[in-house]
Formats: C-alpha cells, structure tokens, sequence
C-alpha cells in the first residue's frame, strides 16, 4: 500500500493520497501515517465519503476515539462520531460581524478539560461554493519564534480555561445542565511540552483561556493579548479549501485553527468529527512535579 506524502504549505501539513480510506490500513502504512502525523502536524487524506463505523475504524490508526461533550451530535451507530452541521438557515443566522460567530475564533478543541483531546479527525460531508475555508496556524514554530524574554515569562505560568470567558467575542452552544457538570474549569501551562516529539509550543486558546494564574486582570490580559496577536502572523498558518471527502487529522497540542464562516445562506456546510484521547497538558514545572507527562486517561472522554 503505497502513501504520496506532499507537504501543504511551509507552516504545516501535508496532503496523503494512495489508498482507499474505507479500507482497513497494513501496520506499514499506518506507522507511515503517525510519523507523517508528528512531522506535519496534520495530514490531509483526500478520500470519498465514509461511513461513520469505517471513519472510525480510521480514526483508530492515530488513537482512541473518545466521546464528544453534545451528546445529540453523536451519531447512534458510532458515538464517538460527530456530526456538525454549522448551514445558515435563514439570513437572520448570518451576523454581518463574522467574529461573533464562535468557530471564527482560533482555538484548539477540547482545552477546557483536564486532559484534552490530542487529535480531531474532521471529514466534509457537504461544503459550500465560496467560503469556509478552515484556517491552522502552528504553535511550535510560533513559540520558536518568540524573543528569549518573553519565553522566560512564560516559562511556568499556568492558564485557567473555560467552556466560555469573558474574553472571547462570540458566545459558544449553550450547554445541558449535565453538559454543564462536565465543563469546570481546567489550568494548563502556557508553553506547554509535547509528549511525543518533546517540541515546546505555545498553548493559548482564545475562545477558551480565561486568565494566567496568580496574575492581575489588566496583566494577564495583557500578556495574552501580546501571545495571541503573536501567534496569528500569516506567517504561521495554512488555510485547507475543503472538498468534499477530504479527511483533516490535526494535532491540538500544536495547532490552533479557526474557520471562515463567511459563506452563502441556504448553502450546507456539514462534517463528521471524531476527537482522540490525549495526555494532560505539561510544562516545565509539571514534569518535574510528577516524572511523567502521561497521566491516566479520563475514563469518559469529551469534546
């Protein structure tokens, strides 16, 4: 089974083509697919269609499917599958400020969780004919980039996320009184440690990250507005122009991303999504506390 692997763009990823993704991966190429994963930081697999059992079975190459905080997007016969649907119905659902539609913002799934999801896997079930486009942008080079004072700053400070904070323009689905019980606060490290590659990127969500531990409001809010408008350079991102089919797997514990929800009323725009089980978020100061980024992870796993 023979993989085409061509990088995307000089930021990030890189587009597979070769086998048939309905069909079950040999342990050669499914090896090829991780390390390609940890290279580029996500991969798009141009495919047909899947069935949500056989994107699934996919999913599985790269980790643990795990289920997804709204629980009537879970389809019945794969609940670790998603499906999203974010069509403008009518244009009464279309702001003419585009940042108050939350998938506008950059972020990274699932950060407001103790331990968040490592991986999404999104395929196009149905796009529109203009807009849309989902937007990366990579964490590792961005925190690469940073002048030496300020990672010094930020080495060992702690953010508290949340399902929604003040700071965030537009204000995200509104939860169940169960979903709710779920979504307590979460505290990662702002530069935070890849367990597989060891990389330092920077973790900052800005739908999600609420304030740095210990801070004072006008600081904090300082120093994140200076990360934020860093870490967004055009410089950083790639920008995927969906066709139906294509297959996204990219990795949250590098990337943000951010969609262009500026598209034409009335036209469906609809994914299916699984989520993959990751490791708690580490720094510094949080490997030496425990000698392992690697906890044991959640027994009931949400997006």
């Amino acid at each position: 089974m023979t993989l085409r692997i061509v990088p995307l763009s000089e930021a990030l990823g890189a587009e597979v083509t070769g086998p048939d993704w309905a069909q079950p991966l040999d342990s050669r190429a499914s090896a090829a697919l991780r390390h390609a994963f940890l290279e580029f930081h996500l991969l798009c697999l141009r495919s047909e269609t899947l069935t949500s059992l056989a994107f699934l079975r996919l999913a599985r190459n790269f980790g643990t499917p795990q289920t997804q905080l709204i629980a009537e997007e879970r389809q019945a016969d794969a609940p670790e599958v998603s499906r999203l649907e974010t069509t403008y119905q009518a244009a009464v659902d279309k702001p003419d400020d585009m940042g108050l539609v939350r998938l506008s913002g950059w972020h990274t799934d699932d950060s407001y969780f103790p331990v968040p999801a490592k991986a999404t896997l999104l395929q196009a079930l149905a796009i529109p004919d203009s807009g849309g486009q989902t937007r990366f942008a990579n964490m590792q080079t961005a925190y690469r980039d940073l002048p030496e004072a300020m990672k010094a700053r930020i080495e060992g400070l702690r953010a508290v996320h949340r399902y929604d904070t003040r700071r965030a323009k537009a204000r995200p689905i509104e939860l169940t009184k169960e979903e709710e019980a779920e979504t307590q606060e979460a505290v990662h490290p702002l530069a935070r440690r890849h367990e597989d590659s060891g990389e330092k990127a920077i973790y900052f969500n800005a739908n999600r990250t609420d304030r740095v531990v210990g801070m004072p409001a006008t600081e904090s809010d300082s120093l994140l507005d200076r990360l934020d408008q860093h870490m967004i350079q055009p410089r950083y991102q790639y920008h995927h122009s969906w066709r139906v089919g294509d297959i996204l797997i990219w990795d949250n514990r590098c990337l943000i991303h951010s969609v262009n929800m500026d598209f034409p009323v009335g036209q469906r725009r609809i994914h299916q999504r699984i989520l993959l089980a990751g490791a708690a978020p580490a720094g510094e100061r949080n490997i030496a506390q425990t000698g392992s980024t690697r906890p044991t992870p959640r027994s009931l796993a949400r997006s």
